[in-house]
């Protein structure tokens, strides 16, 4: 296999996977029976229920932020299922997003998660010693696992090694077992797109005995003698194999049955995803596994543009970072190539090469969009035929317009739903600079206006920084900064970057033709303010930030100055911006109205990495924050006045970290434990505390 046929199978496995998702979720409750779904919707041959922006559930989130503990941790050695604990703490808000928060005892992944957070440690959080055996073997330990096998193209047994210690942090038993079969038959799948070579290897890595070897082997049996009907074999999974005899919210058995049966009787990407859909009991589970599944079998070429369009390359997370919530599947799949090839000790090929924290998109993936969107979809359409995304403006003319652009930013009004809450953080910001490569293919008109330009999401207005009229069809590049101090975008986040295409020709000779875009590249390091009096509460937070813990609210004081107001009983944190910023800094205001604790931080990574920088417990100081606990690591002794404002200023270069305030000397520190992350603030005892307007910028 080479380096290019790998990336193009991850991208269609991932790909596959979150169409299967985004297929099979609008019936995923258990009120939707197969007979129901079959009386509403018939034979499934499309999507079901057309969204603005797909919000994603756990059955992503899972894949996504699960696989971090190898990216945040050691590669050289054996992953260990307390890596991947880690990252389940460090990742989730708690209670709010990345999985079912269904209670103790009731949702296994809540219930490990409680496990953990007490200290318990994995792979005891998840065993059936612990928890019992219902719980532990519920369909949680084959949906989190995808991407683990995306590593090991081939390798079947180590894929199935890493999503069992992977799967062991939550699940146990026969949840085990679908870790191991769901991992092994996507692994078998970058060298076969034989169902039976696939379904025999994923056997091979499973115990012999066990309930999941005999619903595979059952369900191929039927086949065998049924291969014409899988509404017949359905009926058999129902009486032999149904939920009333594996108890639970959603065991794993029943929905076993459903991904072989689907993969037997579809054997084909699109048949076999709707399929798992019709079927009922777990839709998006199931249909999301077998699409990771036949999406690497089959590749790009399998999977239809009906299913691939409304995607848009795009997928909305729910975990604590706003910045990582949103992903463009291309660039993942480099991500993930990246990561297998560094698992090998090999070279990582430049057609992987990712550098973290840049937006660089090239479309050379064969379809990729990477979520790029028009306004005007009556006049302009967009596809990738030749390795460019190409915009067909069709007979437009004088003053008629369209803006193609990438969205850094999502808003509540962006979806139908609120499906696991998503939060988010911008990707691009004021002081970058974009860099657009496109060209003109002309079938008929004079001269089009091209412009450079961002959106200010709050007020919608639309900010145009470079223009240029084109007549010829050759290749231009639009260059231009985000002016930080443009009175348009003072204070506020952006959520469109792109070009706004006017025609310019009169309707004797209307502008037909298509524009090619080559490449877009953000580069630069940020400067931004955030005004407190422009945020809004949506989605349980106040955007642009992600809280964990407390209640926050948006409190107008008497001098009509807003602060973002947060009152806990125990901790609470917030944080925004680039999850890779390095050397920056932050400064603010704070005001305690009770308690001891109120910081300001940088280089937040996640909910238990960070350094914080401000008061706690009668100290002036800079603190680290790792794995949960919270370090002093320069601090002065001080009496901070309750109702008083102060400001702070903390700065990182390199190794080395300085708080500064109006109030009190400079407290400084050398430290190498984090090198980026998050800006952010929040207090760590019981208390009640303001923060207002927030300067960021990247030095």
């Amino acid at each position: 296999m080479t380096d290019k046929e790998y990336l193009n199978r991850v991208y269609a496995g991932f790909l596959g996977m979150n169409i299967g998702i985004r297929l099979g979720a609008p019936v995923e409750p258990s009120q939707w029976t197969s007979e129901r779904i079959e009386r509403f919707y018939g034979d499934i041959h499309s999507y079901i229920k057309d969204f603005k922006h797909f919000a994603a559930d756990d059955d992503v989130n899972g894949p996504v932020y699960f696989l971090r503990a190898l990216q945040d941790g050691d590669l050289r050695g054996n992953l260990q299922a307390s890596d991947v604990a880690e990252a389940w703490l460090n990742y989730a808000r708690e209670g709010v997003g990345m999985f079912w928060w269904g209670g103790y005892g009731v949702s296994t992944e809540h219930t490990a998660y409680l496990h953990l957070k007490s200290g318990i440690p994995a792979p005891e959080s998840g065993s059936i010693a612990l928890q019992g055996k219902t719980l532990a073997e519920q369909i949680g330990g084959q949906i989190f696992i995808d991407t683990w096998a995306l590593l090991f193209p081939g390798d079947c047994e180590t894929a199935a090694l890493y999503a069992r210690t992977a799967a062991s942090v939550s699940h146990d038993g026969e949840g085990l077992e679908g870790a191991a079969f769901i991992a092994a038959s996507i692994a078998k799948a970058f060298v076969t797109e034989d169902i039976d070579e696939i379904l025999d290897a994923a056997l091979h890595c499973l115990s012999g005995d066990s309930t999941y070897t005999k619903v595979v082997k059952a369900v191929r049996a039927y086949h065998a003698d049924h291969p014409d009907s899988w509404r017949s074999c359905l009926r058999y999974l129902q009486e032999f194999w149904g939920y009333d005899r594996y108890p639970g919210v959603c065991h794993i058995i029943p929905n076993a049955g459903v991904c072989v049966m689907a993969m037997l009787y579809g054997r084909t990407f699109g048949r076999a995803v709707e399929i798992a859909t019709m079927a009922g009991w777990d839709t998006d589970c199931n249909a999301g596994n077998v699409g990771s599944i036949l999406g690497v079998a089959g590749g790009l070429e399998q999977i239809s543009e009906a299913y691939r369009r409304p995607v848009n390359d795009m997928v909305v997370l729910s975990g604590i970072s706003g910045y990582l919530n949103i992903l463009d599947i291309p660039t993942y799949a480099k991500q993930v190539c990246a990561l297998g090839y560094r698992l090998k000790n090999q070279t990582v090929p430049q057609e992987c090469m990712v550098e973290d924290g840049v937006i660089d998109f090239d479309f050379s993936l064969p379809g990729s969009t990477h979520g790029f969107g028009v306004s005007n979809s009556n006049a302009c359409t967009l596809s990738n035929t030749n390795g460019e995304l190409e915009m067909l403006y069709d007979r437009m003319v004088r003053p008629q317009s369209c803006r193609l652009f990438y969205k850094p930013f999502y808003r509540r009004a962006d979806f139908d739903d609120e499906r696991y809450m998503p939060v988010f953080s911008p990707t691009i910001y004021p002081g970058q600079t974009v860099h657009i490569t496109y060209r003109l293919e002309k079938f008929s008109g004079e001269s089009v206006l091209i412009s450079g330009y961002v959106r200010n999401t709050f007020t919608g207005e639309l900010v145009v920084f470079s223009s240029q009229v084109v007549y010829d069809q050759d290749t231009h590049v639009v260059e231009f900064t985000i002016d930080p101090d443009h009175p348009a975008l003072k204070g506020a986040m952006i959520d469109e970057v792109g070009l706004c295409f006017e025609a310019n020709s009169p309707a004797k000779n209307r502008d037909f033709g298509v524009l090619h875009l080559s490449r877009f590249f953000v580069t630069g390091k940020s400067r931004y303010f955030i005004d407190a009096a422009l945020l809004k509460k949506e989605f349980a937070s106040i955007i642009p930030f992600s809280h964990n813990h407390g209640s926050w609210d948006l409190v107008h004081a008497a001098d009509n100055r807003v602060w973002m107001e947060v009152m806990t009983l125990d901790f609470a944190q917030a944080m925004t911006g680039s999850y890779y910023t390095r050397d920056v800094q932050v400064g603010t205001s704070v005001v305690l109205h009770g308690g001891t604790s109120a910081l300001l931080a940088l280089r937040i990574q996640g909910t238990r990495r960070g350094y914080y920088g401000g008061f706690h417990q009668g100290q002036f100081g800079i603190f680290k924050q790792e794995k949960g606990l919270l370090y002093p690591l320069s601090c002065i002794d001080v009496v901070c006045e309750l109702d008083r404002e102060y400001t702070l200023r903390f700065r990182a270069e390199g190794t080395h970290l300085v708080l500064a305030s109006d109030d009190f000397a400079p407290v400084a520190v050398d430290d190498a434990a984090f090198s980026s992350g998050m800006i952010g603030c929040g207090l760590f005892t019981r208390g009640r505390v303001g923060f207002s307007n927030f300067d960021v910028h990247e030095v």
